[in-house]
């Protein structure tokens, strides 16, 4: 099993320390990126005072900041954590380092349920978009783990896995069939499966945020016994870690996390595979120290991700799901290549 690049938890403290700092560093760097380019240092006044006076010379560019960017900014911090330390879990449970969340068919769930949304109920917003992509999804999860859990072996990492792809097959049809047959529900799939994190909204941040945070917390509390689960279910049983619990607040964690951040923002790809692999590489295979360590991970590749959208063609953005899948293959072609990165 790997050992990582940082072998002593002082190292990996100051790392984790550095890491932060980055991320507050590049969020502010981020909101002044875009078709209309802010100093940092306008960025910052606006930050720290948010002077919306109509005799402000620069109320034009707090409008922007406050209304646009810093929610935004704030929905690429959210999600990309979300997805990162959802991967992260998925990866511990069913000890296969190329599972990411869609393997419990939480992106599946959120896709139908948005649909039906749209088609049955003429939902129009975000806001309520981010409600029924919950409900799909913590409804997919709930009908997998109880699919994978019938029969006397229980809910294995390997029943796990194939009732998530069996379940996320059918739904994706049935999903794909309604698209067909419904030009609006056609039109705003079409931009959410791009993975867009624009005109959110402060509403629709914060109820993501309040997602991933419970999720977040729930994972945490669960870090030590995911290193167990990591080493088969015997070695767990062993060392008396509660399988059946352990598994069910880790499906809950990640149905939060990975559902809330999936509504908002569509499917985004490589996150959450990409990101584990690269914190175990660094830090090792202990979950403790993987779980935060790939939530801030997934909130730096993000916000980098958004930046490179908004910078790369000159009058249109590029959707961030399409930047990280552009980062990530690569990425991961190289990590598979070594063979200390891609095991668990």
């Amino acid at each position: 099993m790997p050992q990582g690049l940082m072998r002593s938890n002082r190292l990996r403290s100051i790392a984790m320390g550095v890491a932060v700092a980055a991320v507050v560093v590049l969020f502010v760097v981020s909101l002044g990126v875009g078709v209309r380019d802010i100093p940092v240092s306008h960025v910052v006044d606006a930050l720290i005072h948010a002077d919306r006076s109509p005799g402000n010379p620069r109320l034009d560019e707090v409008n922007v900041l406050w209304d646009q960017r810093i929610p935004r900014g704030l929905l690429a911090l959210f999600v990309g954590a979300a997805l990162a330390m959802s991967g992260a879990i998925i990866q511990a449970m069913t000890r296969n380092p190329l599972a990411d969340p869609g393997i419990l068919g939480v992106n599946a769930g959120s896709a139908f349920a948005i649909v039906v949304a749209i088609s049955v109920f003429g939902i129009g917003s975000y806001w309520g978009y981010v409600w029924f992509a919950l409900v799909g999804a913590a409804v997919a999860a709930v009908v997998v783990y109880a699919l994978a859990n019938t029969g006397r072996a229980g809910a294995t990492p390997v029943r796990l896995a194939l009732a998530g792809v069996a379940l996320a097959a059918f739904l994706g049809g049935v999903t794909q069939g309604m698209v067909l047959i419904d030009s609006a529900a056609f039109t705003t799939m079409r931009f959410w499966q791009a993975g867009s994190i624009t005109n959110r909204g402060y509403g629709v941040v914060a109820a993501v945020a309040a997602f991933v945070v419970i999720g977040a917390v729930i994972a945490i509390a669960v870090s030590r016994a995911l290193n167990a689960v990591a080493l088969g279910d015997d070695m767990a049983v062993a060392l008396g870690v509660p399988l059946t619990r352990v598994r069910v607040l880790g499906v809950a964690a990640v149905t939060l996390m990975c559902g809330a951040a999936t509504a908002a923002a569509g499917p985004i790809g490589f996150v959450g595979l990409m990101i584990p692999h690269v914190v175990r590489w660094i830090v090792g295979p202990d979950q403790r120290w993987i779980l935060p360590f790939s939530m801030v991970g997934g909130a730096i590749l993000l916000v980098c991700a958004d930046m490179l959208g908004r910078v790369t063609l000159n009058d249109e953005e590029i959707p961030a799901g399409i930047i990280t899948a552009f980062i990530g293959a690569p990425v991961l072609i190289m990590l598979a290549r070594r063979r200390t990165a891609s095991e668990l």
